[in-house]
Formats: C-alpha cells, structure tokens, sequence
C-alpha cells in the first residue's frame, strides 16, 4: 500500500532486533524473522521522531557490548 495514498493512509509501527537496532514496519505485514515491534504505531513521520529520540547509539548491542568487554567472553 502506497504510503502517499490519502484515503488509506499506511500505519507503522516501531520495531527492534536483536542488536537493538531500530526500524518502521507496514502494521499490515508480517514482520521479518528477528524484529519484534516496541509498541509504537502511528504514521511514518511520528514512529521516524520515536527513533530519533530513543535510538541513540547506532552501534549494534554485540559491538557495545564488545567494546565496554561485558561480550568478551573467556
């Protein structure tokens, strides 16, 4: 369903991974494998400023993780 398509409006919601990556999901699809949504739905622009104030770190989890040595396993 085409985004700009005024009569049926598409809705989206917030979805995650599990490297804390953030991302926005037609309501009407199944979601990939992995993704699971965070509550959020509404349109694009309004789950897009979500994002932008939650995800604050683009790195993946394994890489901070990694990074502060709480991944290093021994």
């Amino acid at each position: 369903m085409p985004e700009n398509d005024t009569n049926f409006p598409t809705i989206y919601s917030v979805v995650v991974n599990h490297e804390e990556q953030y991302s926005v999901w037609p309501t009407y699809q199944e979601l990939p494998l992995g993704w699971s949504r965070v509550g959020l739905t509404g349109p694009k622009s309004e789950c897009l400023g979500y994002i932008e104030k939650v995800w604050t770190d683009m790195r993946p989890l394994s890489l901070r993780k990694t990074m502060t040595g709480t991944g290093v396993r021994r």
